[in-house]
């Protein structure tokens, strides 16, 4: 089975999580936290700070990492490097996504999350978001 390996950033700002929806593909519109595939020779935190700039045109600060999610798709192996991270600009441009929301802890089950994000969402539900 093939493996992707890649990192997503949970952007936190003023006790909500930003989510973005996916505008194409065989998983359009389903929800998930923004990131990508890593390069040769990236670090993670590298990696994620680079995708974020391609997705989202702005900057944001690794914080923490969070969790690892192993999570088999019907056509691969994903392998899923999560961090808590913030903005460094407040500017948000979507590059990539159809749509974004701000969600409170209340609000994250409120979209259809991507399968391998779901733990994610219980994970969050435990902890402080306001970063």
């Amino acid at each position: 089975m093939k493996h992707i390996e890649v990192v997503a950033a949970i952007i936190r700002k003023e006790n909500r999580i930003f989510a973005t929806q996916r505008g194409y593909g065989e998983w359009k519109d389903w929800w998930e936290f923004p990131g990508g595939k890593m390069e040769a020779g990236e670090t993670p935190e590298e990696a994620l700070k680079r995708e974020i700039r391609e997705e989202l045109s702005t900057d944001i600060s690794v914080d923490e990492f969070l969790c690892t999610v192993e999570y088999d798709y019907p056509k691969f192996h994903l392998t899923m490097h999560c961090y808590l991270c913030s903005l460094l600009t407040e500017a948000l441009h979507l590059n990539e996504h159809e749509a974004a929301k701000w969600l409170s802890k209340d609000e994250l089950d409120s979209v259809k999350w991507l399968p391998a994000d779901e733990s994610i969402i219980e994970k969050l539900k435990t902890i402080t978001l306001q970063s």
